[in-house]
């Protein structure tokens, strides 16, 4: 059987991680071996590999993705990037747009170069449907025009252009998915649903933004990490596939279901003022990546979403001192 040797950037955050979990997991291919390479900023956190950290096919690497030396030495010894690493906290974003630039941008082309000097077999580039602005009916196919909002969003746009620039330039194999809203397990606590558990679960309020009508498409990790996974594996150069989870809620609808299941009520949300440059509705069509490479959601949401509560309820260890250290 022949190794595949995978580097994959920003796998101590919470999607990486999982991802990395599952290559190396029971269920993995096995065919792998995998190579993290993070910076470990405030939203990466090396325990969300403990699980694997002893696998023989596992090695850590902490570093920047704008390490062009250290970049290029790495990629030189491995076949396929699959490249999570980002700054990806819209709030963020709009308080100072500096360090997205340079991780989401610079970073990428980093990457893209020294895969190009080293003849690197497939780049897979992971993305977000932010990119494509707001929407106020129907789906997003691949094809529509990038309309981004926010300099979060912006920063992934020019991302993927990039990418997709090396490959019809250079004949780089470079593969792109866009994502909906993922939650699950090991969520940095900044994002809406942990936020909202971790706070509920110990009896503080909840913010919510404007009247609560943006909507959004939820998607599970496993079964995000399972459309990477096909992409990596089956996807074709120089194309890019949509992976949503097929559930749509806005904002109020999520609020109650998370008071919902963690015994809160109404009297336990905050209207707050809405984020600046708030897209309204995200939604993706996923028929290609269906169609083309067998994806379906598996992870119904309502099971998703009380296994996550109940994961929050009994991981406190681990999300405690992430809320305290960034003052959430």
């Amino acid at each position: 059987m022949t190794t595949t040797k995978i580097i994959v950037t920003g796998g101590a955050g919470f999607i990486g991680s999982h991802y990395v979990r599952t290559l190396l997991g029971p269920d993995g291919p096995g065919d792998v071996q995998v190579t993290v390479l993070d910076k470990l900023t405030y939203a990466g956190n090396p325990a969300n590999l403990d699980v694997i950290r002893e696998h023989s096919g596992f090695a850590f690497v902490q570093g920047d993705i704008c390490d062009a030396e250290l970049v290029n030495k790495l990629i030189a010894e491995h076949d396929q990037v699959v490249h999570f690493a980002a700054e990806s906290h819209v709030d963020r974003s709009i308080l100072g747009a500096t360090e997205f630039i340079q991780t989401n941008v610079v970073g990428t082309q980093t990457l893209l170069d020294a895969a190009l000097r080293n003849g690197l077999k497939t780049f897979v580039h992971i993305s977000t449907d932010e990119v494509y602005g707001s929407i106020a009916e129907g789906c997003w196919p691949e094809t529509d025009p990038l309309q981004p909002n926010s300099p979060y969003s912006a920063a992934k746009a020019s991302s993927d252009l990039i990418a997709l620039a090396y490959h019809r330039t250079h004949g780089l194999d470079v593969r792109v998915t866009r994502c909906s809203n993922n939650y699950g397990h090991h969520h940095f606590p900044e994002k809406v649903i942990p936020l909202f558990i971790t706070n509920l679960l110990d009896g503080k309020k909840v913010p919510l933004y404007g009247d609560g009508g943006n909507v959004r498409d939820w998607l599970h990790i496993d079964d995000h990490v399972q459309g990477i996974d096909l992409v990596r594996t089956q996807g074709r150069a120089g194309e890019v596939y949509n992976i949503g989870g097929g559930t749509e809620l806005s904002n109020k609808e999520l609020t109650d279901l998370l008071l919902k299941a963690c015994g809160a009520d109404w009297d336990s949300v905050e209207y707050v003022e809405d984020r600046k440059g708030h897209d309204r509705r995200y939604s993706v069509d996923c028929t290609k990546i269906g169609t083309e490479l067998g994806y379906t959601p598996r992870k119904d949401f309502a099971t998703g979403l009380a296994e996550t509560v109940a994961w929050y309820r009994d991981n406190r260890p681990w999300w405690e001192p992430l809320k305290e250290r960034a003052a959430l």
